[in-house]
């Protein structure tokens, strides 16, 4: 690759079917590879980040797309490499005018990698504000309450709890509370 494509090279978003982003991009490259283009079409990313979600009451650490739908294509935009990409499996079209892709800064795609490359993985919930649940572990097990907060940030749930015929606020894991 030389300095000079590295110059003219301009990041463009790239819609792609839901679900089909990692498959668009590798065939993407494979295309690029075989047909020579790897002098004007660069890289290509899908921005992944690390949830934890809680299923069945345990907790898994999964990679979830940040924009579904989209991949990243660092390239030197001509006819040639546009047509290349557009006609890859999969690709529905390029954001932006319908015959100009708009070209994304730099530096909000190194700001989507940074924020990709973060080690804390966030807690993904399928608990909503008042929702009525049972916690399942701890001392107050068999209790029921209602979500009070949801903090996905730590991965736990503020439940009001009626302890003695006052509501008492509990602050508990995901794992220990469960939709009734």
């Amino acid at each position: 690759m030389d300095t000079n494509s590295e110059k003219k090279a301009r990041w463009f978003i790239v819609h792609t079917y839901s679900g089909h982003e990692n498959k668009v991009a590798k065939t993407l490259m494979q295309r690029v590879d075989a047909m020579g283009f790897a002098d004007r079409i660069l890289d290509v990313l899908v921005p992944t980040k690390e949830i934890v979600k809680v299923r069945a009451g345990k907790k898994e650490t999964v990679k979830e797309k940040i924009f579904a739908g989209y991949i990243f294509v660092k390239m030197v935009l001509d006819d040639e490499s546009w047509l290349l990409v557009r006609t890859t499996p999969g690709v529905t079209s390029f954001v932006g005018t319908q015959n100009k892709p708009t070209p994304v800064r730099d530096e909000e795609v190194e700001a989507i990698q940074k924020f990709t490359e973060l080690k804390t993985p966030l807690f993904k919930s399928s608990f909503s504000l008042g929702e009525a649940v049972k916690i399942t572990d701890g001392p107050f097990s068999d209790f029921l309450g209602s979500i009070e907060s949801i903090d996905e940030e730590k991965g736990k749930v503020k439940v009001l709890v009626s302890i003695f015929g006052r509501e008492t606020p509990v602050e508990l894991d995901f794992l220990q509370v469960s939709k009734i």
